[in-house]
């Protein structure tokens, strides 16, 4: 059954992605609203978690600040991490995402069409640009979510170390910094697999970190000390 469901979501996703890509493409030849293609990416997102049977469960959403800029900064699990808070969130929101998957065709197209903004974690002037591209991006009143592990923790439940330039970036930009805990994306994709496990995703939304008068270390001591308190008060109970 579970192979089954695995290929039936492999092509059935493949087919979703390619459309809703196809979609995007034309809508940003017309109008090149950033809400009506981020109604589209929402869509996907829906599609991807009703082929693969996967349940989120959201706590915390009304933490969420109904206007205004904010930063969102969430641990990151698995593959699944980016539709399930991309249909968790209820607010619209840019993606700071490794440049390799702007790479992909159609995919790394609609993300550039989408706002999404690239990151090179290998080039140090690469990633201060795009660090810099993002500041003007929340001071235009965009909310911007990244990893600030940079990448994801694949083996255990243990947080690995946050980088600094998520936490430069609220600094710079002055916003809210939103916490959010992830967790059960790990389980649903490992990484280098290929079968889908139709795993419950769990996903808490903290109280906004004020930012205002704050430096760099200290919002990144806060907001790792706000999320693995929200998997103690949440997710592991």
């Amino acid at each position: 059954m579970i192979f089954l469901r695995t290929v039936i979501a492999w092509i059935a996703g493949s087919l979703a992605t390619s459309l809703i890509c196809f979609i995007i493409f034309i809508v940003s030849l017309v109008d090149r609203d950033s809400s009506r293609i981020n109604r589209l990416i929402v869509l996907w997102s829906r599609i991807l978690i009703s082929l693969t049977g996967v349940r989120v469960t959201v706590t915390g959403a009304e933490n969420v600040p109904k206007t205004g800029p904010v930063l969102f900064v969430a641990n990151h699990r698995g593959a699944f991490d980016i539709p399930a808070l991309q249909h968790a969130i209820p607010r619209e929101f840019k993606w700071i995402a490794k440049k390799s998957l702007f790479s992909i065709p159609a995919l790394g197209w609609s993300m550039t069409l989408a706002g999404f903004i690239p990151i090179d974690r290998q080039n140090a002037q690469a990633a201060y640009s795009s660090m810099e591209a993002a500041v003007e991006r929340i001071k235009n009143g965009a909310c911007v979510l990244i990893f600030p592990e940079g990448t994801r923790n694949s083996t255990d439940d243990l947080l690995l170390p946050f980088k600094r330039g998520s936490f430069l970036l609220a600094v710079k930009s002055g916003v809210p910094v939103v916490p959010v805990a992830v967790e059960g994306t790990r389980d649903i994709l490992r990484k280098g697999g290929f079968m889908i496990n139709p795993a419950p995703v769990r996903i808490v939304i903290g109280m906004p970190i004020d930012s205002a008068g704050a430096n760099e270390k200290m919002l990144r001591e806060k907001a790792r000390a706000a999320i693995e308190g929200l998997f103690a008060m949440e997710i592991k109970r």
